[in-house]
């Protein structure tokens, strides 16, 4: 995620050319440090900046946010000087972190004067500044004092100048000759020294200029020949010439469905990462809205269900414990049959025994061969034989217990493996109620009761909108994706019919997926493409290639009194699929 002196150069592009000339009709403060500025310029469009430390942001948006009863003071001047006035320019110095929105109004004599909104994008040290025509502070969103900061004060009256913290290379008017002499010759990794050395520079952006010279990022040039350095220098300069030029390319980068990255150029550094996807965007600033509302969303979700995962990490820690102690005492019972044969055999040969002996040998007539049995010389043939019939039926009823308790053990794993598996897949926080229900009638959460007049306490159920995914195929097919187990059992068992075909990963938790055939004969492409889907929504959603069984759903079977989410089968194809889903259509119900 790089917010860096290529992305803002962009923004400022776009916002240069969108904005340029229209007139501020409406400002806002939603938050102590957000403005949305409303723009009326043939169009209307709402400017969002943010000086949050955390997320600093400025872009076009659609959106919109509640604002407060009462307007914050930094609000209220904007509006004194910023209301009705007309945007004259929108500039960027260098490859700056800052936009300049140069605005004119009128003041009190009625004269036309010039403000400049400043947007700072420095991380925690963001800022959004007002000042005059000759760089005198106004005032700030954030008021930046000496006691906070020794290298700049952002108060009212102060002079306004960008801070230079480091001392980097503008790479808008860089010569090679620089280059070669203070940045090739540094002896750091390459990489770090063109960011370290060049405004506006991000480290993905110096990864990806090594990567297209075919230079390794982690060598220091110094140690390596001057035609290296010669050829990374000619692919900055290529870059800063697209920049100048204004031609931009927005994209994202998709890693297994999650937005991993963003730039306005293209990242040719990801070609080599497998199940990496790149989205193209005409606009900047719809990649900005899509890229932080999905980050917000996978951050969001995933911190609403820390609980959830901790119950279930938790149980799943318990059982295996248990299941592992349990196979080990199934194991000491496989001896049972040998204290039978011993009972059974002294039965027939105790005549033979010597009284006080330690052992006998007799011949086993299960096998034919000689067999040493221990014997406590203390007892007879009889008792001895007795001892080890009794030996027996403890290990065979332990062996009969445990069979089934392991089988139950076993069962609640899968059925807990499938709900973490679940939690994966989770997209809002309807989906985690519905998991949130399901682990609650299992008795993994504790449901809590409402108390009413009759004295009954009637179990609190959750309100649940969650619905499965809905795709369509390339060739026109509709096909269904359960997010839990309750919706698996609800696709499979009552929503499909006979002649729909049935998708799951094998031998590991997974949505069902359910194409409907329409009474039809299927294309081999909506196989593969439901295949792709299962395997995606799965555990093994991060292995290159997961094996799929598919059958048609008559043949799927759920047992009496299996959990939900568990069927049988014994009659299925098999495909192997990448857990790929982009080509797929996402149909909103």
């Amino acid at each position: 995620m790089a917010f860096d002196g290529i992305v803002i150069s962009n923004i400022t592009q776009e916002l240069s050319r969108t904005l340029t000339g229209g007139r501020i009709i409406k400002i806002s403060q939603p938050e102590k440090d957000e403005l949305i500025l409303t723009v009326k310029n043939y169009d209307t469009y709402k400017l969002f900046l943010s000086a949050s430390a955390s997320l600093p942001l400025i872009y076009l948006t659609k959106g919109t946010k509640p604002s407060p009863i009462s307007a914050p003071n930094f609000c209220m001047l904007l509006r004194k000087h910023g209301s009705s006035a007309r945007i004259i320019s929108i500039t960027q110095p260098s490859l700056e972190r800052v936009v300049d929105i140069a605005f004119e109004h009128l003041d009190e004599m009625g004269d036309p004067c010039v403000k400049h909104l400043i947007m700072e994008i420095m991380g925690k040290h963001s800022n959004i500044i007002l000042c005059d025509d000759k760089n005198k502070i106004i005032d700030s969103i954030k008021h930046i004092s000496g006691a906070v900061s020794s290298v700049r004060e952002v108060l009212p009256g102060r002079d306004y100048f960008i801070p230079q913290t480091q001392e980097k290379y503008d790479p808008l008017s860089l010569s090679a000759e620089d280059f070669l002499a203070h940045i090739a010759k540094k002896p750091i990794p390459a990489g770090k020294g063109l960011y370290q050395s060049l405004t506006g520079l991000s480290p993905l952006i110096a990864n990806e200029l090594c990567h297209r010279a075919g230079i390794d990022a982690e060598q220091p040039l110094c140690v390596q020949p001057e035609e290296y350095a010669l050829h990374l220098y000619r692919e900055l300069s290529l870059l800063i010439e697209q920049i100048k030029s204004n031609e931009f390319a927005p994209n994202i980068i998709y890693q297994n469905g999650v937005p991993t990255e963003f730039s306005s150029i293209p990242l040719t550094c990801y070609s080599d990462f497998e199940g990496s996807v790149t989205k193209p965007y005409d606009s900047i600033s719809l990649l900005l809205e899509d890229y932080y509302a999905a980050r917000n969303k996978f951050t969001r979700i995933r911190q609403k269900s820390a609980d959830l995962r901790r119950v279930i990490s938790n149980a799943i820690e318990r059982d295996v414990k248990k299941y592992d102690l349990q196979l080990k005492q199934l194991k000491d019972t496989e001896k049972r049959d040998k204290y039978r044969v011993y009972g059974e055999l002294l039965t027939t040969y105790g005549y033979s025994v010597i009284p006080g002996e330690k052992s006998v040998t007799v011949q086993n007539y299960y096998t034919g061969e000689e067999l040493n049995i221990p014997l406590d010389p203390d007892l007879s043939a009889i008792d001895n034989a007795k001892h080890y019939f009794d030996k027996y039926a403890k290990l065979k009823r332990t062996f009969e217990a445990l069979s089934h308790l392991s089988e139950e053990t076993k069962d609640e794993l899968d059925h807990l493996d499938s709900i973490r598996t679940a939690l994966d897949i989770a997209e809002n926080e309807d989906d985690l109620a519905q998991l949130k229900e399901e682990m609650m009638d299992y008795g993994y959460i504790k449901r809590h009761y409402t108390q009413v007049k009759n004295g009954k306490k009637p179990p609190k159920k959750a309100k649940i909108s969650s619905k499965p995914f809905h795709y369509r195929s390339s060739d026109g097919y509709d096909i269904y994706v359960g997010k839990n187990n309750y919706q698996n059992d609800e696709l499979t068992f009552q929503f499909a019919s006979g002649n729909d075909w049935w998708f799951h990963a094998k031998g590991m938790p997974g949505s069902h997926v359910i194409v409907r055939s329409k009474g039809e004969e299927l294309p081999d492409r909506v196989f593969e493409e439901a295949g792709q889907l299962a395997a995606y929504y799965s555990k093994g959603r991060e292995a290159d290639k997961v094996e799929i069984d598919y059958l048609e759903k008559r043949n799927v079977k759920k047992p009496n009194g299996a959990k939900p989410g568990f069927v049988i089968y014994y009659t299925n194809y098999s495909l192997v699929a990448p857990p790929q889903i982009d080509a797929l259509t996402l149909v909103s119900d």
